[in-house]
């Protein structure tokens, strides 16, 4: 085929790519068209590929130059104009899809001169995806509020404005983190954070207790195991809230691995053996209460409402994790020069009673006088001890029928977590 291919004269094999190019376009134009009257239509297949061989007849005329590209350019320009114009007077309609794409259209032949073919034809299906999702983006738009379109402008100031004008130079000898990388851990977690809410919100609105498991672990396992601890009490079976429960600390050692990886890719290599054992035992545990020790009959309604998790990108979500950031970074300075690598390794079970996010980061960032051995059974120390404070909140949330089921298998989990530290 690339042997017939080179056999093309080159203007002969881009004037094919124009023609087909422009012919798809128009195709798509007539599909998504077709319930319109015929004369209120601004043209379909044959007017778009007219359109493109145009255009490519004005580009090779004078491919230095470009006037007689741009003269055409300009006419065509005109003659859309008057027709948009007549189309808001006459059927008072203010659209301007087909007329952009009809411009595109004609500077399909520079672009398929001077431009990698791959990128045109990105640019193709470009036009065409756009195009025929119309109905697809005005329902997805109509899910978004003001405060959504707040919270991605929140967010590009903080990864894309304030990120970049950090300084990387350690805030003092007390705190050996740098602006930068205090803010990038904050950047981070909330990017994992936020790419569950959007999810949670807009791909999967009505989601049930076992997806609500998987997004809410990389969302907050602590806040899911809450929220499914609660609605354990309505009439829903037991054994796939705890199902769900497991779902969402799977996704927990995924998404810490995600950060040791970006953050510390040694420490991650350490834990990567470690975490693989717990999220097979993590796992299995969900898959025997979810397949194995299912209700006979199904129950009530497995919906969770949409607005369960918080938006993680309000101001005081990141505040808080900034100050727990700090606070931690000068606490296990101070220990690790107090009492060395046995007392990180202790305070890694105190703070699993807190968000463990900001203190494992600090492992991950900071330049500590430990080893990479200590860090690893401090991060698998921390996570142990969040996990027996999840169960606790699963006792005394849920319904107390499930108080056997939780215990043993958290237990199991805590156990294994345990067990990974000495291996």
């Amino acid at each position: 085929m690339e042997d017939i291919i080179n056999q093309i004269p080159p203007d002969l094999f881009k004037f094919l790519l124009v023609t087909v190019f422009s012919l798809l376009i128009g195709l798509e134009q007539r599909r998504h068209n077709k319930d319109e009257a015929t004369e209120t239509l601004f043209g379909t297949d044959r007017t778009f590929t007219l359109i493109g061989i145009t255009g490519f007849i004005l580009y090779v005329i004078s491919p230095q130059a470009l006037l007689p590209f741009a003269v055409g350019f300009v006419i065509i320009g005109g003659l859309l104009a008057i027709y948009y114009f007549q189309k808001i007077k006459i059927q008072q309609r203010f659209g301007m899809t087909s007329l952009i794409t009809a411009l595109i259209t004609y500077s399909l032949a520079p672009l398929v001169y001077t431009q990698n073919k791959a990128v045109v034809l990105l640019l193709v299906v470009g036009v065409l995806v756009i195009t025929e999702i119309k109905d697809s983006l005005r329902r997805f738009t109509t899910k978004f509020d003001n405060d959504e379109f707040i919270s991605l402008a929140k967010f590009l100031v903080l990864a894309g404005v304030i990120l970049p004008l950090l300084p990387d130079a350690p805030i003092s000898e007390t705190i050996a983190i740098s602006p930068y990388k205090f803010w990038l851990a904050i950047v981070v977690v909330s990017s994992i954070s936020y790419f569950s809410y959007l999810l949670r919100k807009f791909v999967f609105p009505d989601t049930g207790i076992l997806l609500t498991g998987v997004l809410g672990g990389l969302y907050s396992s602590t806040a899911t195991t809450v929220i499914l601890a609660r609605k354990s009490k309505e009439d829903i079976d037991g054994n796939r809230i705890v199902g769900a429960m497991f779902l969402a600390l799977t996704m927990m050692y995924l998404r810490i691995f995600l950060l040791a990886l970006f953050f510390n890719q040694q420490i991650a290599m350490l834990l990567l053996p470690k975490f693989i054992a717990l999220i097979i035992v993590s796992a299995l545990i969900a898959v025997y209460f979810i397949k194995i020790k299912k209700a006979a009959v199904a129950k009530g309604a497995e919906k969770i409402a949409p607005a369960a998790h918080q938006n993680p990108l309000e101001f005081k979500t990141a505040m808080l994790f900034g100050a727990l950031f700090i606070v931690f970074a000068i606490i296990t300075q101070f220990v690790i020069k107090t009492y060395g690598g046995n007392g990180v390794r202790t305070l890694a079970f105190v703070v699993g009673v807190t968000d463990i996010d900001p203190f494992i980061i600090n492992l991950f960032q900071g330049k500590l006088s430990i080893g990479a051995d200590i860090i690893t059974a401090a991060v698998l120390n921390a996570i142990t001890s969040n996990n027996a404070l999840k169960l606790i909140y699963a006792l005394g949330l849920s319904d107390k029928s499930l108080r056997k089921e939780l215990i043993l298998s958290f237990g199991v989990l805590i156990v294994a977590g345990i067990v990974c530290v000495f291996i």
